[in-house]
């Protein structure tokens, strides 16, 4: 789950604050577990800053706190400070951008692949997955799971590409395009050797900072009239 530490801090000196921050990044170039960090000031109190720092984790949080150039460096800032900095520690249960932004992972870089962890990163263990292809849902992470790496199998070079994202809340909405060569046998079909394109919908529900359900849709029927296994009437 992404994590958000928020530093409130007064200070007078805020030139030498914004120069400390600077030697900080760079003595901790290749350690720090930050992915973000911004800074504001308060628009209608001077001297008064507030930083959101953005993490993968809670873990990768302390674990970026006990680097010995941290705890340095917040020595250095709590001397400039007119008085003591508070922290706010946030878990994020709820980012649209941060939604898209997994979604977008998964279709391009994970489903299909032998990265479970990085798969169990992003979907829930509980995970149930509706597919206009399938007649019973898929239940659980490690059963959507196989049922990407059969894909993987029937095609080995397929891949996705995403084409357009609207997220809503809780929801995700992906268009998308694949394409792939069937060398490999798929459901019990023996390969084809037929490339296959087609275009798609995901609907992705997050729960928690995961994909917690899914629903395909996508042209079966297309599929397997471009791998010749259907023939429609002329």
């Amino acid at each position: 789950m992404t994590f958000v530490q928020i530093i409130d801090c007064k200070t007078s000196r805020y030139d030498d604050m914004n120069r400390l921050m600077d030697t900080w990044v760079e003595a901790t170039q290749g350690k720090r577990t930050a992915t973000h960090s911004l800074i504001g000031r308060d628009h209608t109190t001077d001297n008064h800053y507030v930083e959101i720092v953005e993490f993968p984790s809670y873990e990768e949080a302390m674990r970026n706190s006990k680097l010995p150039e941290t705890d340095r460096i917040f020595q250095e800032m709590v001397a400039l400070c007119d008085e003591m900095p508070t922290f706010t520690d946030l878990d994020v249960v709820r980012d649209e951008q941060l939604n898209k932004n997994a979604a977008r992972r998964l279709f391009e870089d994970i489903i299909g692949t032998e990265n479970a962890g990085a798969f169990h990163e992003l979907v829930a263990s509980d995970y149930i997955d509706h597919d206009v292809a399938d007649e019973q849902d898929t239940r659980g992470g490690d059963a959507f799971l196989e049922e990407t790496l059969g894909y993987r199998r029937g095609f080995p070079d397929f891949a996705f590409t995403v084409e357009d994202q609207v997220a809503e809340g809780d929801r995700v909405a992906t268009r998308w395009s694949w394409r792939g060569t069937n060398t490999g046998e798929m459901r019990g079909m023996p390969p084809t050797g037929k490339t296959v394109e087609m275009v798609g919908t995901t609907t992705f529900r997050f729960e928690d900072g995961k994909i917690k359900e899914g629903w395909w849709h996508w042209d079966v029927l297309g599929m397997l009239r471009q791998l010749g296994v259907v023939t429609l009437p002329s």
